[in-house]
Order: structure tokens, then sequence, then C-alpha cells
């Protein structure tokens, strides 16, 4: 037996690049405050929260919870590199489906440092070591190569060869961030508003490979949070029922993806995988889905996921952009908030602002971004190491 999983309320605050936002205490417990706002519920009726984050010293989720309200509640810190608030979320229902509890939060935050994302451990074996290895020697890296930054490193090849198996130009993949750009225009969380031009995004060389920096997304800061509850719970307390959680996929890696394609080190086996079980799970396929936010985290990656998530062939991915079939008027809208490229990542917030904005599309709330008629939306997260997620919301 299993209980229907309601999404109760929502909150974020607007993302902001580093060094300038608020501490992450305090704007964890901003977006706490929203989503409670938003579900018109007491924080004393909460009865667990589950906080993610990446860059925090352990039970940072304690010191943003306790800036709202210091109750007794269990609180369980989570981290799984840019995963950490889709994997509290997952937490969350799960509290919900199986009973655990009738009422449940879930909060994000990240305060970060400019520039690309490092080891915080230097002296201990990176938990990404096995992926940054095996893509390496796969694709022949030289020493120096294997010295970057992992994400430079993985995502630099990854931009590679999409555009050398696929047949997709520079120019394509361009494409991708102004969209990302042109969808955050309307958004008042996200932190880059203003249009990009293909000359713009193509002017100087790449940081590496193949890899620009505007093919990539920003460090950036923020907080969201998400409650969920029980059915019963929603009808007690006067709470909208009906944005409900309807399917879900969470995986790690397969041997197999170390194995073969290095592409499938680099998140497109994870969230093949992770969507399949979502779809299996909801009863639903690509074709159900209306809008999604996904793991643009560099415009390769937002490529990739378009077939690992089902919604085009492989050798239809440059048509799938060329045409517009992944924005307002195509077959679906991918990121309309702007995505990780334009909104931000702030990592530990980032799954949870995704359902956010999911949840305010499917209500019919999102203003001048919403998506005409939303019934289901897809929500789509990794972290490197690595975890997979896909939840699938649908308005009754």
């Amino acid at each position: 037996m299993s209980n229907k999983v309601i999404v109760a309320g929502v909150g974020m605050i607007p993302f902001q690049k580093p060094g300038q936002s608020e501490s992450y205490d305090q704007m964890g417990a901003q977006a706490i405050r929203q989503a409670l706002q938003d579900a018109n519920l007491d924080y004393e009726k909460v009865q667990g929260a589950y906080a993610g984050y990446v860059y925090g010293d352990s039970c940072s989720g304690q010191a943003a919870l306790y800036n709202v309200g210091i109750t007794g509640i269990p609180v369980v810190n989570v981290t799984n590199n840019c995963a950490s608030g889709s994997t509290a979320f997952a937490l969350a229902s799960q509290a919900i489906k199986y009973g655990i509890a009738d009422c449940v939060l879930a909060v994000g935050f990240e305060q970060m440092e400019p520039g690309a994302i490092e080891m915080v451990f230097p002296d201990r074996l990176s938990p990404i070591a096995r992926h940054t290895n095996a893509a390496a020697d796969l694709l022949g890296l030289s020493e120096a190569e294997r010295q970057l930054p992992p994400a430079v490193q993985l995502f630099g090849c990854q931009v590679d060869l999409t555009k050398e198996l696929y047949g997709l130009t520079d120019e394509t993949l361009a494409q991708i961030s102004i969209k990302a750009r042109r969808h955050a225009q309307h958004n008042p969380n996200a932190i880059f508003r203003k249009p990009l031009s293909v000359e713009k995004i193509l002017e100087g060389q790449p940081v590496f490979r193949g890899l620009r920096k505007l093919f990539a997304c920003p460090p950036s800061c923020g907080a969201a949070a998400v409650i969920v509850c029980s059915e019963k719970f929603a009808k007690e307390h006067g709470i909208n029922s009906n944005i409900s959680l309807v399917g879900q996929g969470m995986c790690s890696d397969k041997q197999s993806h170390f194995d073969g394609d290095p592409l499938d080190i680099m998140f497109r086996g994870l969230s093949r995988d992770a969507a399949n079980q979502a779809y299996e799970d909801a009863g639903l396929g690509p074709d159900d889905i209306d809008v999604i936010e996904l793991h643009d985290c560099f415009v390769s990656n937002e490529v990739l996921t378009y077939s690992a998530l089902g919604l085009c062939n492989e050798g239809d991915m440059e048509k799938f952009i060329t045409e517009g079939q992944n924005t307002y008027g195509g077959k679906v809208v991918c990121g309309p908030s702007g995505g990780l490229l334009a909104k931000g990542h702030p990592l530990g917030a980032t799954g949870l602002a995704q359902i956010t904005e999911l949840v305010w599309q499917l209500r019919g709330s999102a203003g001048v971004r919403q998506v005409q008629n939303a019934r289901t939306a897809l929500q789509h997260n990794g972290g490197l190491g690595s975890a997979g997620f896909v939840n699938i919301f649908q308005r009754n």
C-alpha cells in the first residue's frame, strides 16, 4: 500500500551570483517561509525535514530550519552533488508515500564561490574519480587534460562527442543558450535575463575542447523548498490537493555505463534509466509530457537529455532544436524558467527550484512563462558520482 503524494506548497528566492546573496541559512529560511505561506500552513504542522546542499558543513539544514522554528522534528541532511535537492525531495515524498509522516518539508540551498567547481577535499580520493578516469581512458586524454577540474574535463569532452557523433554545430548548440535566456527574461528569480546572440556565445576561444563559457551554467547562490503531504492531511488542513507526484525514477550508475559509450558516463545513461523508471511508475510516456525542467548544466547535456528522455531519437536531436520543438509552440517546453543555464545552478537548490517552477506551471500561475494547458510535467536532475532523478507531476 502507498499514499498519494500531494504537493502542498512551494517556494524559492531569486538566485544570485556568488558574493551577492545572503548566507545559506537565511536563504533556506526564506524559501521555507514562502513554501509554508504557499500551503497556508503553520511550521508546527511539519513532521520532518530533509535538507539538500553540497558546500556546507554537517547539520547546515538545522541552521536554516531553526531560523523558522525549533520544534524538535527530525532533520536529515543529504548531499548528492547537483541532485542534492532532488534527493531531499525523494526522501520527503517517500515518507508520505509509505506512511512514515503526513506532512514533510524538503529544502535545498547553496552558497557558492565563483569559478569552476573544484574538489573541497583534494587530499583524498575524489568520489567521481571513477568517472573521470573511465572517460579519460576511453577518450585518450593527456596527463595535462586529466588535471583539469572534473566538470570542465567531462563536459568539454561531452560537447566534442555530441558534435562528432550527431553532427551538431556550435551554432546549433548556441541555440540552447539563446532559448534559455529567452525563457529567463520573464523569470524574476533568474540571474541572467538579457538576450544572447550566436556571435556573442561563440566569440573567443573555448575553455576546453568544444566547451565555451556560455555553453555552461554559472555558479550560483539560492534556495528553494517544497512541502508534500498525504491526501488525508490536505483535506484536514484545507490544502489544495490538485497537484500530485504520479511517477518517480531514481538511480545510480550501472557498470555498463563505464564499459561502453563515454557519453553514458556523463549523465546520459543515468538520465535514461531514471526516466524509464518514472514513465513506468506513472503509466505515461514522453508524448504525455507538456513541460519539462531538465538538467541543462551544459548545452550538450540538454541536447543529449532530449533523446535520453525519449523526446526524440538520437539522430533527430539537431532537428528537434532547429524546428523549435523544445520551446513554446513546439512538442514540449523545456526549461520555461530559463533552466540552469540562465536561472542559475545553486547545487542544493536546483532540483527543488525545478519542481517549484513546474508546480507553478501546472497551477497556471506562471504568468508570461505559462505553458498553455499544462497538465503533466517532468523534472530531470542529475548529480555526478552519481545520482539520477526523474519526477513526473500531474494536475488532477
